[in-house]
């Protein structure tokens, strides 16, 4: 098996041709930018609102809670979805028949498994906000 590089030369040109004109453009726009530094420049920017006390503030824990049982059960519908309209599609479904029984008995322990974390969390009070 004889492997030749003549063939890449087109490509590896292409891509050094796009590396220089990407740095040059930069280092262009560098040297030939104008530069006015002023104090509002360098005040940071959030949605055209002038910045009220220190960035550092500390959030509640229950935010970041909260956002990974969002992700949690978003990953849930990432995995039910798909076996649901593979399963239960239209009118052929694409998982054999001799799996569909095995595989909603799959589906349903991993549902019950999350719902049993769901019900932990709303015991252990991640759901209220005081």
């Amino acid at each position: 098996m004889d492997f030749d590089l003549s063939t890449y030369y087109p490509i590896l040109i292409y891509a050094v041709l796009i590396g220089c004109f990407a740095a040059g453009a930069l280092i262009a726009s560098h040297i030939l930018g104008p530069r006015k530094d002023t104090k509002v420049k360098g005040m940071p920017y959030e949605s055209g609102m002038d910045p009220l006390g220190d960035a550092k503030k500390q959030f509640d824990v229950r935010f970041y809670i909260i956002a990974i049982l969002f992700l949690v059960f978003d990953v849930e519908l990432l995995f039910i979805y798909p076996w649901a309209a593979s399963a239960y599609g239209a009118e052929t479904s694409t998982l054999p028949l001799r799996f569909s029984t095995p595989a909603f008995v799959e589906m349903v322990l991993f549902t019950l498994t999350l719902l049993i974390g769901y019900v932990y969390a709303w015991k252990a009070g991640v759901f209220q906000w005081r």
